[in-house]
């Protein structure tokens, strides 16, 4: 009889990478996936700790799983099992806490898994495919508990990750993404002790990825402004038909005095700066960030600050949060911490900003020539009223589909809609999901693109 698997994976992109590397080590050794109606023999559980809420969702996920499947053996990883491996443990139905993430290895090989992979074949599931290069944050950020539980570098071996992209493009996946605890210190660890014209960085990562044979583009997950070197954008700009214009540079807040209590490494016009040098080199690039509203101490004034170096940076996303005491990080000790209701208050303000910035964006689009991921298909009826008369003369509405609906995400971050014709048979013999199709923008509402195909 075969045996069974369920993963689990809350937070960020590094965690759903590595919890798709150990299920793919599993299916070597027989384990195939659970359909919905089945209980598992081995569950697996990828936690995240950035917040307290994210420890809450880790416990309910495998409690739940536990009462789904109360014979399972659980398997519990990732940053919150690090950070309480001894809270992890007695949660029922856990049979493993694995507490670093470098024993993946180990752990698969306790299941038997003698050629333990060292990178994807596929990402199941998913139309773009993540790809982690790098591991651990040597940052001391006041509000984040990450380097507490990811505090090694590590960089992958850079042919394996040529490897491991070109098996993915080769399988399917016409978008990569590069990611990593701190994805801008890729080979930081290899170049210790090393001349500097002798250093291995992302920008050199990014170039070989680029010269790989397909139909493929790469996008950069979250990383720090300063690390967006005239390098790293030169590349951008020299392959910018491969590297998509969109970089997601973490601000965290846009006052100055905020971010020396947070512990960053910049200030505001070091962010700007870094903004302007894309804009220069590239077209029209996607610029999107993480902010944290009510960060202890934080006036009215220093968050007015902060909208003004979000309208002045003209993000086309704003992620914001609350800021969340994390137990363990010297913010959540600092005095004048704010009232809840005033940091819901300040996270809405900046979401009202998201909009129209972003609508500014988009609307800037508006002519350009993009490029769609197709994520989804919807087929479409559509009718004139003679044809409504001959199909249907009750008046009920009748036909055959003749349109289809394309959603997906094009190179700028932006979720676009396509109505294709249908061709004969039903079919637009153009497009399917998971294709790449060039597009040019049409219009643009306050939340995605309008689009039609170039011809």
């Amino acid at each position: 009889m075969t045996a069974k698997l369920r993963v689990a994976t809350l937070g960020c992109k590094v965690n759903q990478y590595e919890t798709e590397l150990v299920r793919q080590g599993l299916q070597r050794v027989g384990y195939t996936d659970c359909e919905t109606s089945e209980t598992a023999d081995v569950c697996i559980v990828n936690t995240c700790t950035v917040t307290s809420e994210g420890d809450a969702k880790s416990r309910q996920v495998v409690r739940r799983l536990n009462r789904q499947n109360p014979d399972a053996k659980i398997v519990v990883m990732g940053c919150y099992a690090t950070r309480a491996p001894q809270e992890v443990a007695e949660l029922p139905g856990v049979a493993e806490v694995v507490t670093d993430k470098r024993e993946l290895p180990d752990l698969m090989s306790r299941f038997g898994v003698i050629d333990v992979p060292t990178g994807l074949d596929g990402f199941s599931g998913r139309h773009r495919a993540y790809v982690k290069v790098q591991d651990g944050c040597l940052l001391r950020c006041s509000y984040c508990i990450i380097p507490h539980v990811r505090p090694k570098l590590t960089s992958r071996p850079h042919q394996h990750i040529i490897d491991e992209v070109s098996r993915l493009t080769e399988a399917g996946h016409r978008e990569v993404v590069l990611t990593g605890i701190h994805l801008g210190h890729y080979g930081v660890d290899w170049n210790r002790n090393k001349p500097k014209e002798e250093w291995i960085r992302l920008a050199h990562l990014l170039r070989d990825l680029c010269e790989l044979p397909g139909n493929f583009r790469i996008r950069l997950s979250s990383i720090e402004a300063t690390e967006v070197t005239r390098e790293l954008i030169s590349v951008m700009r020299d392959h910018a038909h491969r590297i998509v214009p969109h970089l997601h540079l973490c601000l965290q807040s846009g006052s100055d005095s905020v971010l020396r209590r947070m512990r960053r490494r910049w200030g505001t016009r070091m962010f700007l700066n870094r903004c302007q040098l894309l804009r220069e080199a590239l077209d029209k690039p996607a610029i999107t960030t993480d902010i944290i509203a009510g960060f202890p101490g934080e006036t009215e004034e220093e968050f007015d600050q902060t909208l003004m170096t979000c309208r002045e940076a003209g993000f086309s996303k704003i992620h914001a949060f609350p800021f969340s005491p994390r137990r363990g990080t010297p913010a959540a000790e600092m005095p004048d911490q704010i009232a809840k209701q005033v940091r819901s208050q300040r996270v809405k303000r900046l979401t009202n900003l998201e909009t129209e910035l972003r609508t500014e964006y988009y609307q800037q689009l508006v002519g350009s020539k993009l490029e769609l991921l197709v994520e989804s298909s919807k087929d479409l009826v559509v009718m004139n009223e003679a044809q409504m008369r001959v199909n249907d003369p009750t008046g009920n509405l009748a036909g055959t589909p003749t349109d289809q609906l394309l959603r997906g995400t094009t190179c700028r971050y932006a979720p676009g809609e396509l109505i294709m014709p249908k061709g004969k048979g039903g079919e637009t013999g153009l497009s399917a999901v998971g294709d790449l199709l060039p597009v040019r923008i049409t219009d643009a509402t306050h939340e995605k693109l309008i689009l039609s195909l170039m011809q």
